[in-house]
């Protein structure tokens, strides 16, 4: 990536545009953190509910105290063990900092990235802004609910009315994670909340325990809302399903239900009429890596239905599961019956 476009991108947000980037997670949709009227572009140009908060990403320099009120010990120990990587810490928020950002909440979510456009994007555009405290408040770039990005051509193709419109689109190659970071809340460590996973993702449960030295919790009613997690999010356009065992034992005796359809598998073997099967890998940091771009490829095929073979129900595999769970809860496909 030349340096040249990073300083149009940079001076781009920081006239108020949109810009759309690469992390190491889901290509993002980017604007000033600290623009109301930007990120207000943001939720237009996504169909965004106003409630629902996005994430900052700051460069590795950021002084996350500018962004939050308070950065206890834990968040200094998770830093310092994940960032720059695919983690977003939920924070008080500062009270100078707009709630554009937070959903209206007195919290603010703050990650980091790893892959090398993004770090050279937000330290370009922080050196714009004064005392050098520039965030891009940036969820994935793609309409709401959809498939989040994993390569440029996807936002292409995804905001064409934007790009036409001179919205920089940055190429950083393929997204080496996939999915989008795992979100911990450690806004309420104060109210004996604890730790609180809100978002699984590519770190791990078990790696943050490790760190903290305490398990991390479950959502609670009072846990604050955070990107990606309504109950159906990262869908496809077609109609999708999971599929467990039984019933993918039922479908292969009964045959399909009218139309052609797509199986994504990692183990299933089938030779049915109006059946392709795709296959993703075994290993759960591979499959989240294929996931989106399989399930953005079947969308163009003209397919009535995609089956998904339930991954297994495993600790390492949580991070999938939420997805092509809330992929799945997106549509109404019988798989009791397999009506479609």
């Amino acid at each position: 990536m030349a340096d040249a476009d990073i300083a149009a991108a940079a001076q781009r947000l920081a006239q108020g545009g949109l810009v759309a980037f690469p992390t190491e997670t889901v290509y993002g949709l980017g604007a000033d953190a600290e623009n109301p009227e930007a990120v207000a572009r943001i939720y237009a140009a996504k169909g965004r509910p106003a409630t629902h908060p996005v994430i900052v990403h700051v460069a590795p320099q950021a002084d996350l105290r500018h962004w939050a009120s308070e950065v206890p010990p834990e968040a200094e120990r998770l830093i310092a063990a994940f960032w720059p990587g695919p983690l977003t810490l939920i924070l008080k928020r500062r009270p100078g900092i707009g709630e554009a950002v937070s959903g209206g909440q007195d919290s603010i979510g703050i990650r980091c990235p790893s892959h090398p456009v993004a770090q050279a994007l937000l330290a370009a555009f922080a050196a714009l802004k004064p005392g050098g405290q520039g965030g891009v408040a940036a969820p994935s770039a793609n309409t709401f609910g959809h498939v989040s990005p994993t390569q440029a051509g996807h936002v292409r193709s995804e905001f064409p009315n934007e790009v036409a419109a001179g919205m920089p689109v940055l190429d950083g190659g393929a997204a080496e994670v996939g999915i989008e970071s795992t979100i911990l809340d450690l806004s309420r460590l104060d109210q004996g909340a604890g730790p609180v996973l809100l978002r699984p993702g590519h770190i791990s449960a078990a790696q943050l325990a490790q760190v903290l030295g305490v398990p991390v919790r479950r959502p609670d009613a009072a846990a604050p809302r955070a990107s990606g997690t309504l109950k159906a999010h990262y869908a496809p356009r077609t109609p999708l399903a999971l599929l467990d065992e039984a019933a993918w034992a039922q479908l292969t005796q009964q045959g399909l239900p009218p139309g052609r359809s797509a199986l994504v598998t990692y183990g299933w073997h089938a030779d049915l009429p109006g059946l392709d099967c795709h296959r993703v890998p075994a290993d759960p940091a591979r499959y989240a890596q294929a996931l989106y771009a399989t399930l953005r490829d079947l969308d163009t095929q003209g397919y009535a239905r995609i089956w998904v073979q339930a991954p297994p129900a495993d600790p390492a595999w949580d991070a999938v599961n939420d997805r092509i769970g809330r992929a799945a809860a997106a549509f109404s496909l019988d798989t009791a019956g397999l009506a479609g």
